[in-house]
């Protein structure tokens, strides 16, 4: 089985590694370089995505991940993870950075606001139902055509992906990790072998 790390800089490190745990699968907590390389899959938490982007800088871990992505490590990116990995941020700072490890655009916030944070049904290929946590999530606007979208969520104004696969990297815009429903995680490390 694969050792899956969960980057442990800033945001939901603690529910991803309890996910983990549930599931059985040996798990690191990646802080170092030297942790990234005692993995064979990583989580990118929710948090806040440009402090992450800036602790990946000074944590000296932002080059080996991008070496390691590049190379086809498995990656589950959720919230902030996803906004991480996506090939085009619409509205980030100047300053504000990404992989481009999933041919997606995305919209920072773009279910609103903190206060403006919801729970909803969505239905996930091969899984069924799953309660989405959308806290601060981000809106994928553009799929590039080698993305499989594995769900979508109607918010009122028509169907947008919330769950995409590209190649080896799995961006989610909502919080498996907060609804105790360990499937996505549990699909994410199946797809590893």
């Amino acid at each position: 089985m694969p050792i899956v790390g969960v980057l442990a800089l800033q945001g939901d490190v603690r529910e991803h590694v309890s996910a983990l745990e549930r599931l059985g699968v040996e798990h690191v907590e990646v802080r170092t370089p030297g942790d990234l390389e005692r993995v064979d899959a990583l989580v990118l938490p929710g948090g806040e995505s440009t402090a992450i982007a800036h602790l990946l800088e000074t944590s000296a871990l932002r080059g080996p991940l991008g070496d390691r992505l590049t190379n086809g490590m498995g990656v589950l990116g959720t919230c902030a993870g996803l906004i991480l990995l996506a090939a085009e941020i619409l509205d980030g700072r100047s300053d504000q950075w990404s992989y481009g490890a999933v041919d997606v655009s995305v919209r920072r916030n773009g279910y609103g606001r903190q206060i403006a944070s919801f729970e909803s049904s969505v239905e996930v290929e091969g899984i069924g139902p799953v309660t989405g946590v959308f806290i601060r999530a981000p809106r994928i606007e553009r799929v590039g055509e080698d993305v499989t979208v594995l769900a979508t969520y109607d918010h009122g104004d028509g169907e947008h992906p919330v769950l995409v696969r590209h190649g080896n990297a799995t961006g989610c815009v909502f919080h498996p990790e907060l609804a105790r429903d360990d499937r996505i995680h549990q699909a994410f490390v199946e797809g590893l072998g």
